[in-house]
């Protein structure tokens, strides 16, 4: 199996490399797409198409939720779909990078001088922020996160007709993504829970590993 491994924009590609090295300890031949520099939804998604076509199963995390179905298109892709602790976008439509609350308040922090919003890991406070991310990553993470455009979360991402009843997968981590399991339930997706945080594959790298393939090998005997 071939997987694409799409990660937030706003957040640096070591945030992946511990699921990344996980799951090829667990045979899977694994490519971290290129997250960076991002400018819209469009850019993102028709970059990442580049890298998916050869994909058998393409799990995105986060952020990269939004944009993972139209990637899935756009490479023109039969790919399995997990989604990992990601926003979605709707059942087909338009739908903005950002819920309309988080671009509100994403909107009161402070920007430098073209545009960009502090890296994630400035978002909220440092006790908030230690409850997300193991201690010992804590100032590597924080030193390699990119500040992302605002303008990178007024883009779009384009919701593909009948995505939703595609092959496609989903494994909540945290509590701040239980509506979108709810709503892939809804859809008849195979769904799988875990008690941890937005960012559990960087404590426990194998569990997350283990579940992502659990419900790849769901779709896959679908």
């Amino acid at each position: 199996m071939t997987v694409l491994l799409l990660p937030s924009p706003l957040l640096p590609a070591l945030a992946y490399e511990p699921l990344a090295e996980a799951m090829r300890r667990r045979g899977r031949d694994v490519r971290l797409a290129d997250g960076s520099g991002p400018r819209s939804g469009w850019q993102m998604t028709s970059r990442w198409a580049r890298e998916a076509r050869d994909a058998s199963l393409v799990v995105a995390h986060s952020n990269a939720g939004y944009l993972a179905p139209a990637v899935r298109a756009a490479a023109r892709s039969d790919a399995a779909l997990v989604l990992v602790d990601a926003a979605l976008p709707p059942a087909d439509g338009l739908t903005r990078l950002a819920p309309p609350d988080l671009r509100t308040w994403l909107g009161s922090l402070p920007l430098d001088d073209e545009g960009c919003l502090p890296p994630w890991t400035r978002w909220w406070g440092r006790d908030a922020v230690r409850r997300v991310v193991p201690a010992r990553l804590l100032d590597e993470l924080d030193a390699a996160c990119p500040r992302v455009p605002l303008g990178y979360l007024d883009s779009v991402a384009v919701a593909p007709r009948a995505w939703s009843r595609r092959r496609n997968a989903y494994l909540v981590m945290s509590q701040a993504y239980e509506d979108e399991a709810g709503w892939a339930e809804v859809q008849g997706w195979p769904v799988r829970r875990l008690a941890g945080t937005h960012l559990h594959h960087l404590w426990e790298p194998d569990v997350v590993a283990r579940a992502v393939d659990d419900l790849a090998g769901s779709l896959e005997a679908a």
